[in-house]
């Protein structure tokens, strides 16, 4: 059988080693450096010629930078004679971009993964997108994880006898309705309007939350804009203790001075798709890793076995 080899950009490397670690696979070297007119260059040091090579590489600030270092590393391994190139991308920053909801705009959701499959992706593993029918636009194999488990296990060790599950925003109801399965809690949701990149309203909240503990779930935490707003719903509600969960805590611009100034925040729980550097961690932050999930979910694509298995009550 071809070797699995593991190459990664600059945007997580911590997390790269993690999954290498995991698969007890070493990560392969590669050289990143830009000329004197800021152009890029890419080198993958190590042996690819008929290998499985997995390319691991959020999509984070500075995100246009990380993008391009993930198209030369995928055209790298396939110059090399890869058997086969697997594009980890565990946070599509673009999936935000699903739909043309203003005149003359790009669909970049969809721009960049015909991108990804031109310079070389023959296969794509990704988490949590934002907007689920973006894996429809990747025309190679997709794999689409989400951290609904890791979460939930972190949970499982609190008394949750008054706890509901309640989702920002109809959008996200059914992640939030597979959680609340999986926790055998009922759930809610906000009725959530966006002003602008930075600033919702949520007008009504459907579902009973008063005098309840709360478990917030959403996909991502960018600027906290949202998590203020609904913290302002379920207060004039007088829920209990408020925890909040998601998959991607980006906590972008004014997100952590938000949160640290909401004394009702019992917990923020996340995970480490995107690096999260120690003057974001707050006292009660935690970082779940999703590095086992994504080590196993390689082996099984590297074997030919089922990923999806690996999410049956989630998806």
């Amino acid at each position: 059988m071809r070797e699995i080899t593991i190459f990664s950009g600059t945007a997580h490397q911590e997390l790269a080693q993690e999954v290498c670690d995991n698969l007890k696979v070493p990560l392969s070297p590669a050289t990143i450096r830009h000329f004197s007119n800021d152009c890029l260059e890419v080198q993958l040091n190590a042996n690819c010629r008929e290998s499985d090579v997995f390319i691991i590489q959020p999509l984070v600030p500075p995100v246009q930078e990380h993008l391009v270092q993930l198209l030369f590393m995928l055209d790298a391994a396939r110059g090399a004679s890869a058997a086969r190139t697997t594009a980890v991308i565990p946070y599509y920053s673009y999936a935000r971009s699903d739909k043309k909801d203003a005149p003359r705009i790009s669909i970049a959701g969809r721009l960049v993964a015909d991108l990804l499959v031109a310079a070389g992706a023959n296969r794509v593993l990704t988490m949590t997108l934002h907007a689920p029918q973006v894996h429809g636009f990747f025309s190679v194999p997709t794999d689409h994880l989400n951290a609904l488990n890791v979460l939930a296990q972190h949970f499982r060790h609190y008394d949750l006898s008054n706890t509901i599950v309640l989702s920002p925003d109809l959008g996200n109801a059914k992640s939030a309705s597979n959680f609340a399965g999986l926790l055998n809690l009922p759930m809610a949701a906000g009725r959530k309007h966006r002003i602008s990149d930075d600033r919702v309203i949520i007008d009504a909240i459907v579902g009973d939350v008063e005098r309840k503990d709360v478990i917030i779930l959403d996909d991502e935490i960018a600027n906290g804009g949202t998590i203020i707003e609904i913290l302002n719903r379920l207060r004039e509600r007088r829920v209990e203790r408020v925890a909040i969960a998601c998959t991607h805590g980006l906590f972008c611009g004014p997100a952590i001075a938000r949160l640290q100034a909401q004394p009702d925040i019992a917990e923020i729980v996340t995970t480490n798709t995107v690096p999260i550097p120690s003057e974001k961690h707050l006292p009660n932050m935690t970082i779940l890793s999703i590095a086992p999930l994504l080590a196993e979910a390689i082996r099984r694509i590297h074997n030919g076995e089922s990923v999806s298995s690996l999410f049956v009550n989630t998806l």
